[in-house]
């Protein structure tokens, strides 16, 4: 048995963590005030780099230091968007924080079967946001999309996470991931099923169905098992 788990907001809780190196990055280079409207920007514009870089319409380097240059450029902040960018990747890792129950449901995971992480992110940050988190230890491989060369929802994606496993068989694969459009689509492209990690409780509203929906991960053991 394989579980495929998204990190950012399903594992890791990515808002909180953005949010902690963001606010510590510029106040590196002395920004005090006005945080929290530069990070409302910040997000708006990095989702949509992200949106472009899924749909191969720009690189992961552009985009690193694009989502800075442009809200400097907005509010006229005369700080270099690529050492800001140098800074904000260097402090993530450090700022790791866990969605509830995700440790105890990766440690009860890998006692049943291996356990790969399926990310769309920077292969160094993310590998070493992983070290530096609890979840660690049950992680049998991780599968970014920086080194594999293509990003979710691509089943060339998912098929270089299907061959890093060491025992790999779709009938017996669960991917889950918070998104629809990009963890769901690509769970049912490639295959396999899934699962729907929904907090919020949002609606479906898509052509895009997981096999199972939960609101918590220690849900998992109920559907594994």
């Amino acid at each position: 048995m394989a579980e495929l788990f998204d990190l950012d907001d399903t594992l890791l809780d990515f808002s909180a963590s953005e949010e902690l190196s963001f606010f510590r990055t510029l106040q590196s280079f002395g920004i005090n005030s006005g945080l929290e409207e530069l990070l409302v920007q910040y997000r708006i514009e990095n989702r949509a780099l992200w949106k472009l870089f899924e749909e191969a319409k720009t690189t992961k380097e552009q985009l690193k230091v694009e989502r800075f240059r442009r809200i400097f450029e907005a509010h006229q902040i005369a700080i270099d968007p690529e050492l800001t960018s140098k800074r904000y990747l260097d402090t993530l890792p450090e700022t790791v924080v866990l969605i509830d129950c995700a440790a105890e449901i990766c440690k009860w995971l890998s006692q049943r079967g291996e356990l790969g992480i399926i990310t769309n992110g920077i292969h160094h940050v993310q590998t070493q946001r992983i070290k530096n988190s609890a979840i660690a230890p049950f992680v049998s491989f991780v599968c970014v999309s920086e080194s594999s060369g293509y990003a979710k929802p691509d089943i060339r994606f998912f098929e270089h996470a299907a061959s890093m496993a060491k025992h790999f068989d779709k009938a017996r694969t669960l991917v889950v991931g918070d998104r629809l459009d990009i963890d769901i689509l690509g769970a049912n492209n490639f295959g396999v099923n899934s699962c729907w990690y929904n907090p919020r409780r949002g609606e479906c509203d898509s052509n895009v169905r997981p096999t199972y929906q939960i609101k918590n991960l220690a849900e998992l053991k109920a559907i594994i098992s």
